[in-house]
C-alpha cells in the first residue's frame, strides 16, 4: 500500500464516519466516545497485524522503517473503525447485549470474506496464508474490533440506554 492509497482509503472512511455521525444522530459526546473506541481499536488493530504478521497467518507490508507511514496507518486504521461504534451504539440502546452479541457474530461472518475480496484485488496490501486458520485469526480480530472498541466508547460516552437521542 503506498502512502497515496493509504490517504484516499483513509479519506474515504473520514467520509463514511461523517455519514454515520449523521444518520445515528450522534451527539457530541458520542463522538468523542467512538473517536476513542476507534483510538483503542487502533492499537488492537496495529499489535493483531503485527502478530497474524510474525504467526504467518497473513501478511500486510507496514513500513516500519518510515515512522510517517505507521502513524498513517495507524490513523487511517482508527478512523476506519469508528463508525462502528455509533452503529453498535444504536444497536445496544435498541436491542441490549444481545443485539451487541448478534452484531458481533455478523460482522466476525463477514469481515473475513471482506478481507479475502480486499486481499484478492489488492495483494500488495495483504496475502494470507492458506487454510482455515488465517479465516479463524481474521474473525476473532474482528469481534476483538467490535468489543473493545464498544467498550471503550462506553467508558467514555457512558450508557447507550442512559443517553438521549439528539432532536
Amino acid at each position: 500500500m503506498t502512502t497515496l492509497e493509504l490517504i484516499i482509503v483513509s479519506c474515504a472512511y473520514l467520509v463514511a464516519l461523517i455519514v454515520v455521525v449523521y444518520f445515528t444522530r450522534a451527539t457530541s459526546r458520542r463522538v468523542v466516545g467512538a473517536f476513542a473506541g476507534g483510538a483503542a481499536v487502533g492499537v488492537f488493530g496495529m499489535g493483531a497485524i503485527v502478530l497474524g504478521n510474525t504467526l504467518e497467518v497473513w501478511r500486510v507490508p507496514i513500513f516500519w522503517i518510515r515512522p510517517y507511514f505507521v502513524v498513517l496507518f495507524y490513523l487511517g486504521l482508527a478512523i476506519s473503525v469508528t463508525p462502528i461504534y455509533l452503529v453498535t451504539w444504536r444497536v445496544v440502546r435498541r436491542f441490549g447485549w444481545r443485539g451487541l452479541a448478534v452484531f458481533t457474530c455478523i460482522v466476525a461472518i463477514i469481515g473475513p470474506p471482506r478481507d479475502y475480496l480486499y486481499a484478492a484485488r489488492y495483494p500488495a496490501w495483504m496475502v494470507f496464508a492458506p487454510g482455515v486458520g488465517p479465516i479463524i485469526a481474521d474473525g476473532l480480530a474482528y469481534v476483538g474490533i467490535v468489543l473493545i472498541g464498544h467498550a471503550v466508547m462506553c467508558l467514555v460516552a457512558g450508557d447507550s440506554r442512559a443517553d438521549g437521542l439528539r432532536k
